[in-house]
């Protein structure tokens, strides 16, 4: 359970325990099934879609055995709501629902002897679709939905989210029921069937899919009365809301491993970011913008543009990997690079190991050799 976090990782992230590192890759390689099923293509029929069948995702995304079974399907709908001529063009560009991730629940016996735990894994791609990236824009924070806001207690008032991220988590069609009514009835299921054993839930996600797994992890735990452990393991992820957010992550006992590369910009948005303070924020309190000159602060204080890192951060860095040290600054948010990263990282005073240097050498040679 430590390395579910139970602990919030105390000694294990600086220098980073081995154990840990195979367990973020686990993670990480499940969220590179969420890249590998999902249908690029706008010219496909089925863009936008899981290329492979429920039970077929992990197998067919060439991860590996993992002992885990897919048992849903998940998909997010975009809540903006578009002038009418944009449905005459092409149909990828006014998509609203995609499919986003999926559920699956380990299933072998070694695995589950090895955790202590049945483990269940949520997780979810980045961004893809032409909504999303304006859902992504949408950068001010607005406050939780009634429901949200109505289980968790009135001691919730003043926890706000980016209104993009929400919307994609909780808006839903007369097709489509939003990710938030998925997520809830497959937990519920899933409890339901498992629960008169140890679980965990860990939700994983990269960029667009980081933020929803912090959304998730948030309704999972205000929603269900005593639920299991609920870790969030995040990769590139953006800001999600503000420090009363934060509070409140914090109280319903939710767990979050931020894995954030310094050279990536998209774990530096959106909004600007306070001084990282433990304690709730009131209406007659001063937020600390940091790095902003007093004569900004107070306009920026006013708008509701002022958030707040959530979880425990394994921070790490492109340029000290001898391997990605001169790509360019969009291969710094790529999953495929976080996983290199966490990989090779020893410590913040050895920040990458030899013998991870020469096998991502060899991982190089060999994409070179298959263009």
């Amino acid at each position: 359970m430590e390395y579910q976090g139970i602990n919030n990782w105390e000694g294990l992230l600086d220098p980073l325990d081995d154990i840990l590192r195979s367990e973020i890759l686990k993670y990480g390689r499940f969220v590179e099934a969420a890249y590998q099923s999902f249908d690029f293509d706008p010219s496909s029929p089925t863009y936008a879609t899981s290329k492979f069948h429920k039970n077929s995702i992990l197998t067919r995304s060439c991860i590996g055995e993992t002992g885990y079974k897919p048992i849903k399907h998940l998909r997010a709908t975009c809540g903006i709501q578009l002038p009418g001529w944009v449905d005459r063009g092409p149909s990828w560009v006014s998509t609203r629902s995609s499919w986003i991730g999926y559920v699956a629940v380990c299933q072998d016996k070694e695995e589950i002897a090895r955790l202590g735990r049945r483990d269940v894994v949520i997780a979810f791609r980045g961004t893809a679709t032409c909504l999303e990236w304006l859902e992504n824009l949408r950068a001010t924070l607005t406050c939780l939905p009634d429901d949200v806001v109505n289980v968790v207690g009135p001691e919730n008032g003043g926890a706000m989210v980016e209104s993009g991220f929400l919307s994609l988590y909780t808006s839903g069609s007369d097709t489509c029921p939003s990710l938030q009514h998925m997520v809830r009835e497959e937990i519920g299921r899933v409890l339901q069937t498992y629960g008169d054993e140890p679980l965990s839930f860990t939700i994983t996600g990269h960029s667009l899919g980081a933020a929803l797994a912090t959304l998730a992890a948030y309704d999972i735990n205000s929603t269900f009365s005593d639920p299991p452990m609920v870790t969030v393991i995040s990769f590139g992820g953006p800001r999600v809301g503000n420090q009363n957010f934060r509070c409140q992550l914090e109280k319903s006992g939710t767990k979050i491993l931020r894995i954030v590369n310094s050279d990536d910009l998209i774990t530096k948005v959106p909004g600007f970011v306070i001084d990282n303070d433990d304690t709730e924020m009131t209406n007659n309190q001063a937020l600390n913008v940091v790095g902003l000159p007093r004569w900004v602060r107070k306009r920026v204080e006013d708008a509701p543009l002022v958030y707040a890192d959530v979880g425990q951060e394994l921070r790490l860095s492109s340029k000290e990997c001898p391997y990605l040290c001169k790509e360019g600054v969009v291969s710094c948010h790529e999953l495929s690079t976080y996983l290199h990263l966490v990989n090779g990282f020893v410590s913040s005073n050895c920040p990458f190991r030899a013998t991870a240097m020469r096998v991502l050498y060899k991982h190089h040679r060999q994409k070179l050799g298959s263009y």
